[in-house]
């Protein structure tokens, strides 16, 4: 008689505690797929506008130019493009496309416009400039950019 009211008891509860057990999977299910970060969207090539690609240089090349320049390319853009331009800094090797500025074939194409587009709006992984750097700031980095392919030629 105890044994089939204990048997009763066990059999009325059986279905909370599958159903509690039930949920505490589905929160642990849930948590861990908030856990989880989000998916990251490949970040979108910002493409020159015309108008941006035609500017000209303002900034004439001289010593003065090349040093600040090459200044800013060591704090700024060395870490990826490399300290000698050729895009084998040291966070390149988690990077695609990163530009080798000592490759003349590299360089033809871009104007200087186009250079300082690219370094004060950041293109794919690469961060902007944004206001963080005065206009002729980017020019003198655009003019050692453009120093670097010199030198390989």
């Amino acid at each position: 008689m105890l044994k089939n009211k204990v048997s009763k008891e066990v059999s009325k509860k059986t279905p909370l505690v599958l159903l509690v057990l039930l949920f505490f999977v589905f929160a642990l299910w849930a948590q861990k797929q908030n856990d989880q970060p989000p998916a990251k969207a490949p970040a979108p090539e910002n493409k020159t506008p015309a108008e941006a690609a035609a500017r000209v240089n303002p900034v004439k090349p001289t010593e003065e130019s090349l040093a600040k320049g090459k200044k800013l390319y060591g704090i700024d853009c060395a870490m990826c493009h490399g300290k000698d331009g050729d895009g084998k800094g040291d966070m390149a090797s988690d990077m695609k496309n990163v530009t080798d500025f000592t490759n003349p074939d590299a360089m033809k194409n871009r104007s200087d416009g186009a250079l300082f587009y690219v370094i004060r709006n950041g293109k794919g992984e690469m961060p902007p400039e944004g206001d963080r750097a005065k206009d002729d700031d980017i020019w003198n980095m655009v003019n050692y950019i453009r120093s670097l392919a010199k030198k390989k030629e």
